[in-house]
């Protein structure tokens, strides 16, 4: 793969684990691996887009709390 023998991976490993130390290793390959795992979903996942209208008896806004969006509200003088 890459024409990278033994003894290159093994200088690339230590150059790796000089810079990052060995405490550091599995959260870089944790986020290697969410980021191909997540790469991966969204390349193979049809774009989906939701285009029903909202029931009649509903709004969008009946469900949110008051000042959910940003608002901020007055005390009542």
């Amino acid at each position: 793969m890459f024409g990278l023998g033994m003894g290159e991976m093994l200088v690339i490993l230590v150059i790796v684990l000089i810079i990052f130390g060995a405490g550091r290793l599995p959260e870089l390959g944790e986020g290697l691996g969410k980021g191909i795992r997540n790469f991966r979903k969204a390349t193979s996942e049809p774009d989906s887009i939701d285009v029903t209208p909202p029931s009649p008896g509903t709004s969008p806004q009946a469900d949110s709390k008051p000042g959910a969006s940003g608002e901020r509200s007055t005390p009542a003088s």
